[in-house]
């Protein structure tokens, strides 16, 4: 799960490892003990940062599922939310 977090500057960079893990997005993991920290498209501002990474975490609301039709049959969330699936996600996202 992440959180859209708009633009983001870290405070120590290099203890950020950057992955290209498309043709138009990067995901970034700690040097240290290698977590999750964000993904993000290139090109862009716009970060989803993981939402474990955080301490209050009781002010996130769930509100976007994407790849909802490639998710596996037992993973199912009871909140109401806006569902994309991968071919919606694609068009917005993916290089024209």
């Amino acid at each position: 799960m992440s959180v859209n977090c708009g633009e983001v500057a870290f405070n120590d960079e290099g203890s950020v490892r950057r992955i290209r893990s498309s043709d138009w997005a990067e995901r970034g993991f700690c040097r240290e003990c290698g977590s999750n920290l964000f993904y993000r498209i290139v090109g862009q501002t716009n970060y989803q940062m993981a939402a474990g990474i955080f301490n209050n975490q009781d002010q996130f609301r769930m509100a976007l599922q994407v790849f909802v039709d490639e998710k596996p049959s037992y993973y199912s969330f009871s909140e109401l939310t806006k569902c994309m699936t991968a071919a919606e996600v694609l068009a917005i996202q993916a290089p024209k």
